[in-house]
């Protein structure tokens, strides 16, 4: 409530933290199962922000609204050389996440049309993959007031002759009414979990 109060009204009331994330596991999968990277880390932000019980609270039009529902945002590039909006629903199985994601994403690219689910408590993304980014600093606008995961391009970086780790800067955006600084970073702790217990899984 309190938080409400000072919040509500604000002109900015967006909070970006960023973290430098681990992402080996992912490039791994990725390159061993033919997996898209960004699908991988997707699927990773929604798991971990299922776990966090504000980010099921959109901050909207003077009230807050709780959804029983997640699901990722992906920007796609459409066939006429613009983008499009898609919302990808949460699952738990990775295999039907990634069918999803496949089958949305290509439907958007072709057809120009972006997809929302309006029933979905919707966590946005963004890679901005054409550079390696540092971090991304808020963008706020009064029309979207979702939390936004954002990042670039991800990076190699050697640790001795042999051995090499991938390393990717990712920047988290929040509404302040719709949780803390604490919550937001216990969301990127169990972000960096998530990439780490990625299950290795057979592809048929």
């Amino acid at each position: 409530a309190e938080a409400f109060r000072m919040w509500m009204s604000s002109p900015m009331p967006m909070v970006t933290l960023t973290k430098t994330l681990d992402v080996c596991p992912l490039c791994n999968r990725a390159r061993r199962q033919g997996y898209k990277f960004n699908m991988l880390l997707c699927w990773c932000i929604g798991k971990a922000a299922s776990q966090v019980e504000q980010f099921y609270l959109l901050p909207e039009q003077g009230s807050l609204f709780l959804y029983d529902h997640l699901a990722v945002n992906v920007i796609v590039p459409n066939a006429h050389g613009g983008i499009n909006s898609c919302d990808i629903p949460l699952t738990d199985s990775l295999e039907e996440f990634n069918r999803n994601y496949l089958r949305l994403t290509q439907s958007v690219s072709a057809e120009s049309k972006s997809v929302f689910l309006e029933d979905y408590m919707v966590v946005g993304t963004s890679a901005m993959v054409q550079t390696e980014l540092d971090s991304i600093v808020n963008q706020y606008t009064d029309t979207f007031s979702n939390p936004m995961v954002m990042w670039g391009r991800y990076r190699k970086v050697r640790k001795g002759l042999l051995n090499c780790r991938y390393q990717l800067p990712v920047s988290f955006q929040f509404h302040h009414v719709q949780m803390d600084g604490a919550h937001a970073a216990h969301f990127l702790e169990l972000l960096q979990r998530e990439i780490r217990n990625m299950p290795l899984l057979p592809r048929h």
